[in-house]
């Protein structure tokens, strides 16, 4: 992989277009490339950390919080009041909120119930809902709903990583296939162009008639000009591929002239995508990032819900507060002096809260109905793309085989043709069956490739 990297940062700073050096990529470096500096990838890595920021945030609401209250109010040389009320106040899981606190007050016109000892006064106590957000509140809802999330985050960015390799393997398996095409080309325009220069002598020394010499160039310009066709074809896909490649400074790569795709592709495709030794029939859908995901965000609606559940009871808010001059004498905190409070409030209708749990009860059976159709389409999706492979690997077999038999077909011709016992024309008809025949093996054989790519993207395995 570090060999890799730096043969394409030479070739993208130095533009070095050597072609006595050729380089290959293979589809393990050029992926691990793309998972590692790819933009989408990045962005796929900002949503696991946008989710556990937004963890860090709801965690938040458990925070001590230290508050301090001052206000005080002179006018013509007298202080009408002076007060500080400092608290220190610890959030609980449940509704129950623990407070510590501090009063001082002074002036001349104090409210009565506001006066209070020389150095002050301390309390301690605690905050209750009895009712409504005793069990469950907005802050423990977010804080679960959040822990959910990232659950969640964690399987779409593998999806997302996943989606991005599959496009930028497809682009590899074009680059392949147009190489082969272009080699082929290349290896028939040669046997062209010897079998005119040959006819060319064979005609001068009276052994061939001229017309044999207008056929052959016609043959050698038709593969001229097949080549120079196949050669715009792989520029394109290199092209195509080099979007899917960039340094670490976001910063994109053109492939050179001297990089070229790894032939043997479809020995290694199993190993990349982990699919060597999968049994399909194993499989286990629960297990599926996409069902994960779905699955964390039904647990997260299954909250929603409890939440709104819990509104529909009456708020009921108790505070009760112990009262002490000498706060270091924990025994001077007694029943004998407190301050309580309790507030109570309930909607007659409840239309608001009825409305959002019917909303929430909906939003989880949609889930739950996704969740259904998400299994039954992965599963025919898996069974569809794993027949295709195995017509494929049927197809890749007999295409071999076509292609053996027309290249003993085309030696025989060839044998005929120099003892004089067969034409030209058959013999360029021979050579053209062979050409369709290879060109019909890369074809299929980019099919298989593609499937099997398309496989793993269906499973979403992780690929190294």
């Amino acid at each position: 992989m570090r060999r890799f990297i730096l043969s394409l940062i030479l070739v993208s700073t130095c533009h070095l277009y050597a072609q006595d050096s050729l380089s290959t990529i293979s589809l393990a470096e050029y992926l691990g490339y793309v998972k590692s500096f790819h933009p989408i990838v990045k962005q796929a890595n900002l949503i696991l950390n946008e989710s556990e920021a937004k963890l860090l945030k709801s965690r938040g609401a458990f925070d001590p919080k230290l508050e301090v209250d001052y206000g005080r109010k002179n006018f013509k040389g007298t202080e009408y009041y002076d007060k500080l009320n400092a608290s220190f106040k610890i959030p609980t899981w449940y509704g129950i909120e623990l407070k510590g606190n501090f009063e001082e007050n002074t002036g001349q016109y104090l409210n009565p119930e506001s006066s209070l000892p020389t150095d002050g006064l301390y309390s301690a106590g605690i905050s209750v809902s009895l009712a409504k957000g005793l069990l469950i509140n907005e802050r423990m809802a977010t804080l679960k709903q959040a822990k959910l999330f990232v659950n969640q985050a964690k399987a779409d960015r593998l999806l997302l990583v996943n989606d991005i390799v599959y496009q930028a393997s497809l682009s590899y398996f074009e680059w392949l296939k147009s190489y082969k095409e272009k080699r082929i080309y290349e290896s028939f325009l040669n046997n062209a162009q010897e079998r005119l220069d040959g006819i060319k002598t064979s005609f001068e020394v009276g052994e061939r008639p001229a017309i044999d010499t207008v056929e052959a160039r016609i043959t050698l310009n038709t593969r001229k000009l097949n080549l120079e066709k196949a050669k715009i074809k792989y520029i394109k896909s290199t092209l195509e591929l080099s979007n899917y490649l960039w340094l670490n400074e976001n910063t994109p790569i053109e492939l050179k002239d001297n990089i070229i795709p790894d032939v043997s592709t479809s020995n290694q495709i199993d190993a990349v995508f982990n699919t060597s030794n999968l049994n399909i029939e194993n499989i286990s859908l629960e297990n599926h990032p996409k069902m994960l995901s779905l699955q964390n965000k039904y647990k997260s609606l299954e909250v929603e819900k409890r939440l709104k559940t819990n509104n529909l009871l009456p708020k009921i808010d108790l505070q009760y507060n112990f009262l002490s001059q000498t706060p270091d004498l924990i025994q001077s905190f007694n029943t004998a002096n407190y301050k309580s409070y309790v507030n109570v409030s309930f909607p007659l209708f409840l239309r608001k809260e009825r409305g959002d749990l019917q909303l929430a009860k909906m939003k989880l059976q949609n889930t739950s109905l996704d969740i259904s159709a998400t299994r039954v389409t992965l599963q025919n999706k898996i069974n569809a793309v794993n027949q295709e492979i195995a017509s494929y690997k049927v197809q890749t077999q007999h295409t071999s085989e076509i292609i053996s038999d027309y290249k003993i077909m085309l030696n025989a011709e060839e044998r005929k043709f120099s003892l004089g016992e067969s034409s030209l024309f058959l013999v360029n008809s021979r050579e053209s069956k062979l050409i369709d025949a290879e060109l019909k093996g890369v074809s299929i054989e980019y099919d298989l490739l593609q499937t099997k790519a398309k496989l793993s993207n269906v499973l979403a395995t992780d690929i190294d």
